[in-house]
């Protein structure tokens, strides 16, 4: 490790980068410099922009504005090709790795020089780094840890002089860590600058020689980890009161429609949902109760468990041992139809693949899952046309009729569409997994208003969110979940930034005040 980066030279420098989606700033002025040799924590919330800033050192994104120099060049990228010429390799935090191809194979895909070539530059830099791996085996049987052995590979045969590893220990053994931490130190005792991106602060006291803390698209804080203690990255990633009001100034949603007030005292005794010590190899020992006429928030960062958390509800994920009980009857061994007609419905977070049919229409969507309920092949014309139109009204889908595909609508029209399709189902628990994500202010007022209503009929509404102003907004309480396990349940009056932020990064916030 080094003791004084600036004595070394500067590989990568961006200064004042701007990135919008559909409007929506994501990255707001960033400046970062990585020297030769450099371990560059960088650490934020969900939706901070550190994803958004990786992709544009990458290549798979442009700017809006902002330049990046690398070794004194200011450069600009098309492709990952381009970052790749440029010396610069990005470890996804899934690895991407075929299959039914060989390691050496893996290693190799894209590159124009010989295979001989390419083994020998292979088998030094094995031997340089003391790996042993066997590339002609198929990669189907390599676990986590080897495949990400594969993509550091690659990226060195590629010649990077920056490596980039998104969140590379979520899935990684205490062994399997040590031995990973043990190649980024040599691989940057050798020059390598290294972007590490991480949720779990002890990592960047183990690891890195810097840190940066993204919040909201800027950077709030950055300097060398020797400045930094747990309280001071904590103040990097808890905006202050301001803060938090400039994002509902700006986009008027969160104020929108009538304030959520717990209703507690009317909520049913019984809970509508029961999970007792639910467990599989992406959380643990999980249990909690969802009442009817309640909004309970799951909060938690990146590889908290949360989704696989509500898959396994829902039956498209599996558990090891545990019990899921909806309104006191097991349902832990029914099947995903069976578990709908009892009265429990998901909303996925990637309704491109578990929760819209694109290629048909708004009607054939929203009435899917109800067909087996109904008598004959058809749903009733009539039956099917005044359902539709119901949601289209009640959740203002923008569409020119109902026979529109759903490919043709916007995605927060596409996102109100899989919530009619499950709200069809007459759901006593209904599990919303980022209901709002991608989707613009007036989208998110009429889903937020819709979650409201469910609330005020009875029904029990599972939350889970990204957005900590969003489970602030909505929830009666939120349980917060760090590495698979629930680390802090909160009740509507201790429901805060601050209390969810803490709890979600895995910090005991008495042992640093």
């Amino acid at each position: 490790m080094k003791n004084n980066l600036n004595d070394f030279a500067c590989l990568l420098e961006i200064n004042q980068i701007y990135k919008k989606f559909s409007g929506n700033p994501v990255l707001r002025g960033v400046d970062l410099t990585l020297r030769s040799g450099e371990i560059y924590a960088i650490v934020g919330g969900n939706g901070a922009g550190k994803s958004t800033l990786m992709k544009i050192i990458t290549g798979l994104y442009k700017p809006d504005s902002g330049t990046m120099i690398i070794r004194g060049k200011q450069v600009s990228f098309s492709n990952t090709h381009d970052a790749h010429l440029h010396g610069i390799y990005l470890v996804p935090q899934e690895p991407l790795i075929f299959p039914n191809m060989t390691v050496e194979e893996n290693i190799m895909i894209g590159l124009s020089e010989t295979k001989t070539v390419l083994k020998k530059k292979i088998e030094k830099i094995l031997i340089r780094l003391g790996w042993t791996l066997d590339l002609q085996k198929n990669a189907f049987s390599l676990a986590i840890a080897e495949q990400q052995l594969v993509e550091i590979i690659r990226g060195l045969v590629r010649e990077a002089e920056i490596l980039i590893l998104d969140e590379p220990t979520s899935t990684l053994t205490f062994g399997e860590i040590n031995s990973l931490f043990q190649t980024i130190k040599q691989l940057s005792s050798e020059g390598l600058g290294v972007f590490y991106i991480t949720h779990r602060f002890s990592e960047i006291f183990t690891l890195a020689n810097s840190v940066a803390v993204l919040r909201d698209g800027i950077i709030s804080a950055k300097g060398p980890v020797s400045k930094f203690n747990y309280e001071k990255l904590l103040e990097g990633l808890v905006p202050a009161a301001s803060s938090l009001r400039r994002h509902k100034e700006e986009t008027n949603f969160l104020d929108s429609g009538p304030a959520v007030i717990s209703n507690k005292e009317t909520v049913s005794t019984k809970p509508a949902l029961d999970v007792y010590q639910l467990s599989s190899k992406c959380f643990h020992t999980i249990s909690f109760q969802l009442f009817p006429g309640e909004i309970l928030g799951i909060a938690g960062v990146v590889g908290a468990g949360r989704t696989e958390l509500a898959e396994s509800i829902f039956g498209i994920g599996k558990f090891s041992q545990g019990r899921i009980l909806l309104d006191a009857v097991d349902i832990s061994k029914l099947s995903i139809r069976q578990r709908i007609n009892k009265g429990l419905v998901y909303l996925p977070e990637d309704r491109h693949t578990h929760g819209i049919f694109s290629i048909t229409s708004i009607k054939n969507n929203i009435t899917s899952t109800i067909l087996d309920r109904l008598k004959g092949i058809f749903l009733p014309v009539k039956h099917e046309k005044l359902l539709t139109s119901k949601y289209i009204s009640d959740l203002k889908i923008k569409a020119t009729n109902s026979d529109q595909e759903l490919k043709e609508l916007s995605g927060g029209n596409q996102q109100k569409v899989v919530l009619s399709k499950y709200l069809a189902a007459a759901p006593k628990v209904i599990m919303l997994d980022e209901p709002t994500r991608g989707i613009d202010a007036n989208a998110r007022t009429d889903i937020y208003r819709m979650i409201e209503d469910l609330k005020a009929e009875g029904r029990a509404v599972l939350l889970i969110s990204s957005d900590i102003e969003e489970i602030q907004k909505l929830s009666d309480r939120v349980i917060v979940m760090h590495e698979g396990h629930i680390v802090k349940t909160l009740e509507k009056r201790d429901i805060t930034f601050d209390e969810i932020t803490t709890s979600a990064f895995g910090i005991n916030k008495e042992a640093i005040t």
